[in-house]
């Protein structure tokens, strides 16, 4: 069997291995990347890419329908389901060539499409080669979880693997779960022309600030979204479509069933016994600076335990290069913002109000500042939502917006966080008239405002001033 030695052997081409590979074999190491199923992982092939570019074309044809408030005639959009998947997997094919095996052996990094396997603490086996590094980095990413549903053996289901290449619209999509990929495909094969419904056993949306996330619901229940909350599955059958019954004993008959009830990370086959290195289901079990309980392995994004985000994964690769490549500590503790893109889209980073109460109790303000009261907002007819800010003695511990391109405005919070910048910091600084981010400048200023203008001391204070001045 061949023998690779090398400094850096990466498992897993998604965005965390990619970003350790690139960087890598850029500043001068020798590394082996390994990845047995496509390159660049969950979030080009089936999960951020083609989720957004399917809800870019849902987002176009509601748009149609809901032009009448700036005195253009609304149209019932024609929607082509096929070719909106063309354009789905067009997006794909065109970013494709940056995560490509092609691009990466020119940056020098040896690539190997196989499956790996631990066969010690210090050796991988892949392709019929053993890969002997000084360091490994286990970037595996995660897949649909599938629920133990009974029946479910005996039906065609979808989960975010299947759904993209589907090119056939389903007349009834029953989604089982209310997490953010539930209500995303939920509220984009709604505006293409499918009835859905949502089934969920908890809250939708649980993950998130309730008063925001009920600017979401609101929406897609008003756009003809199905949302059944605290409902259980017991069972699921059918022949030609498929029929859910709940625990209540009532029953959703749909053609097609999307289970978004989770992602497990994939770690099975890794040997991980092998290398001596501690796991559970959650992930591979690492310390702040995320190394194993192998001090030669690192483990990044979905392997790693934590949440499961893609820009959560890059930037754990800074964190492994930095100890890597030149052994310098470094630990993972920036403010990690989450966004779910939805229209609204929902955004948070940072505590929601009800963690930032039970780790500050009293010393907690809420802040918001509500869209409507958005010069840009009110010009463009949008209107829904508000930025909710979470403030302890001045400094905001936690941030979330929903509404029109949260995903993007949430970046000055999370910077906010990270850098551990005062409200006077954000209501002090300056924007271009009339924009969306105005709403976080606001809002930062409303904690100032009662300081301000209901203050007996701070108006004792200014005609104390006028009379004095000349």
């Amino acid at each position: 069997m061949a023998r690779i030695d090398t400094d850096l052997c990466v498992i897993g081409a998604g965005s965390g291995g990619l970003s350790v590979a690139a960087g890598a074999a850029q500043m001068g190491a020798r590394v082996v990347l390994i990845e047995g199923a496509e390159m660049g992982g969950d979030c080009l092939n089936h999960g951020c890419v083609p989720s957004k570019a399917l809800l870019a074309a849902a987002r176009a044809a509601q748009s149609m329908t809901a032009v009448a408030p700036f005195g253009i005639a609304p149209a019932l959009p024609q929607v082509d389901f096929g070719a909106v998947k063309d354009h789905v997997a067009g997006v794909i094919a065109a970013i494709a060539p940056i995560d490509s095996q092609e691009r990466f052996e020119g940056l020098g990094v040896r690539v190997i499409r196989a499956w790996a396997r631990f066969v010690s603490r210090t050796e991988v086996e892949a392709g019929g080669q053993v890969v002997a590094a000084r360091r490994f980095v286990i970037a595996t990413g995660s897949r649909p979880a599938v629920p133990p549903i009974p029946g479910l053996e005996t039906v065609p289901y979808l989960t975010n693997e299947t759904i993209f290449p589907l090119r056939e619209r389903p007349s009834h999509l029953v989604v089982v779960g209310g997490g953010p990929i539930g209500v995303e495909m939920a509220q984009a094969h709604r505006r293409l022309g499918s009835a859905v419904t949502v089934i969920e056993s908890a809250k939708a949306l649980s993950r998130e600030d309730p008063e925001l996330a009920a600017v979401v619901l609101d929406r897609l229940r008003a756009e003809g979204v199905t949302i059944r909350e605290g409902a259980t599955v017991a069972r699921v059958s059918g022949d030609g479509g498929v029929t859910v019954t709940l625990a209540d004993g009532s029953g959703i008959t749909g053609s097609h069933l999307l289970l978004a009830a989770g992602r497990k990370v994939a770690l099975e086959r890794l040997n991980l016994g092998a290398a001596g290195v501690v796991h559970d289901a959650r992930g591979v079990t690492v310390d702040a600076r995320l190394r194993s309980s192998n001090p030669r392995v690192f483990a990044v994004g979905d392997a790693a335990g934590g949440a499961q985000f893609t820009h959560l994964a890059g930037y754990h690769a800074g964190i492994v290069l930095r100890q890597a490549l030149f052994a310098l500590p470094a630990r993972a503790v920036a403010p990690i913002p989450r966004a779910t893109y939805t229209d609204p889209e929902l955004a948070q980073v940072g505590l929601t109000e009800a963690e930032a109460r039970a780790a500050h109790g009293a010393a907690v303000s809420v802040v918001r500042w509500p869209y409507h009261d958005n010069d840009r907002a009110r010009a463009e007819g949008r209107t829904a939502g508000l930025v909710k800010l979470v403030v302890v003695k001045g400094r905001p511990v936690g941030a979330g917006i929903v509404g029109a391109q949260a995903g993007e405005l949430i970046g000055l919070w999370s910077l906010a966080l990270s850098a551990r910048l005062k409200l006077s910091a954000l209501a002090g600084v300056v924007l271009p008239y009339p924009t969306l981010g105005e709403v976080s400048k606001r809002a930062a200023g409303a904690y100032f405002s009662p300081r301000l203008f209901a203050s007996a001391g701070v108006k004792r204070a200014v005609r104390l001033v006028q009379r004095v001045l000349p």
